[in-house]
């Protein structure tokens, strides 16, 4: 079966968000309850961050040219930022908007049909975002993983005002519904955070995770059971796209084609268990102990030989 592209799921993702901002806002207005207001602010946030995404997405998808030589992959964490920073922006509007109910407590009107429509809102985030953080995963989109998320904080922030309703109904106690509202808010503002710190990350090229290490040193180790030996082992991730880089050490006796050779051989290797993976080797001898002082990301000067 055909993959789907990631902007595909973001398209999903601005229709569901109109869809369910309509029917979220309609349950507040018919309620007046801040937790429904919560629940319905965070919709315009996915609304704003799926056309971000959107953006993203398109500029990714573009190939490299000559003042983008590695590509345009690390957009995508414009997307993830953005919406970081707009979940938290979304938290500090709910707490606002909850303080004075807090202080003044007021009965919800017509609670149970007002909720209808928020948790007929949360079934569609819901289901969309299962099926982002799969595609998202499967194609290394941090865009993706990021809007499903978010849309799963949708599902969670929905879970609590229902919450908040059925103890108001149950107890009286209006000032649940503020309370629910600053707990919801506080769920939404460390689900920014983490989205915030998975972009820093990025744009500071952290190394690969342990599990695409692994792949790599399995692939050096069967070279190195041969006499081939590796080191200066860098690797960075920008959007879907890895870059890996390290020197190949081999005999200085060989000739030029045959390091060449099997500098290509390795390579190949490591693609074929780590796709969208750009790749840079640099072939010294073994015998040369300027060889081995080479591993620093700036080399260090040398005594003339």
């Amino acid at each position: 079966m055909k993959q789907q592209s990631p902007r595909f799921y973001i398209i999903l993702s601005i229709i569901a968000a109109l869809v369910t901002m309509t029917v979220k806002f309609i349950g507040y207005f018919l309620t007046g309850s801040v937790g429904l207001f919560s629940d319905a602010a965070e919709s315009i946030v996915n609304l704003v961050a799926a056309l971000v995404g959107f953006w993203a997405l398109t500029l990714a998808a573009r190939p490299a040219d000559d003042d983008h030589a590695y590509g345009h992959t690390k957009s995508e964490y414009f997307a993830s930022g953005v919406e970081g920073a707009l979940i938290l922006v979304a938290a500090i509007v709910i707490i606002f908007e909850a303080i004075p109910r807090l202080l003044h407590p007021e009965p919800i009107e017509q609670a149970w049909l007002g909720l209808s429509f928020s948790v007929f809102g949360a079934l569609i985030n819901g289901a969309l975002a299962w099926f982002m953080l799969r595609a998202g995963k499967r194609q290394r989109s941090i865009t993706l993983e990021a809007d499903a998320h978010h849309l799963f904080a949708d599902v969670i922030t929905t879970v609590g005002v229902l919450v908040g309703i059925v103890l108001v109904a149950l107890t009286g106690w209006y000032i649940l519904d503020p309370i629910i509202a600053i707990a919801v808010a506080i769920n939404i503002i460390w689900t920014g955070i983490k989205l915030l710190r998975e972009t820093g990350l990025g744009l500071l090229d952290t190394a690969l995770p342990e599990e695409d290490q692994d792949i790599i040193h399995q692939v050096m180790k069967r070279y190195e059971e041969q006499g081939v030996a590796f080191h200066a082992l860098r690797s960075r991730a920008a959007g879907h796209r890895r870059f890996v880089s390290f020197h190949v050490l081999v005999p200085g006796s060989w000739s030029v084609l045959k390091g060449h050779t099997l500098c290509e051989e390795i390579e190949k290797a490591l693609r074929s268990e780590l796709v969208d993976t750009t790749i840079f080797t640099h072939l010294e001898p073994k015998e040369d102990p300027i060889s081995w002082q080479d591993t620093t990301l700036d080399r260090l000067d040398s005594a003339p030989r």
